[in-house]
């Protein structure tokens, strides 16, 4: 084999590398963007989510109070039954 030669099945080989390399760098930046895709996607639904359960700590508050407008409530319904009652009314 000349060295002519050598160097043109070098080259072709060369050539092969780089096309593979190319090749094999195509696929995974594809798979990266993918992931990236994802990734932004679940970003953004941890944010709509911390969005969402941002006043949950204060459910807590809201029964407390809840049970105290609900007494006051029975409160002011057991008063009207006897204003009621002392006026001879139907209850």
């Amino acid at each position: 084999m000349s060295t002519h030669a050598v160097w043109w099945l070098t080259l072709g080989l060369g050539l092969v590398v780089a096309l593979i390399a190319v090749a094999l760098l195509q696929i995974m930046y594809r798979k990266v963007r993918r992931i990236e895709t994802g990734a932004e996607a679940i970003w953004e639904t941890g944010k709509q989510v911390a969005r969402n359960t941002a006043t949950t700590w204060m459910l807590h508050q809201t029964t407390v109070r809840l049970d105290a407008f609900t007494d006051e409530a029975l409160k002011h319904d057991a008063f009207l039954d006897d204003v009621l009652a002392e006026s001879g009314g139907d209850g």
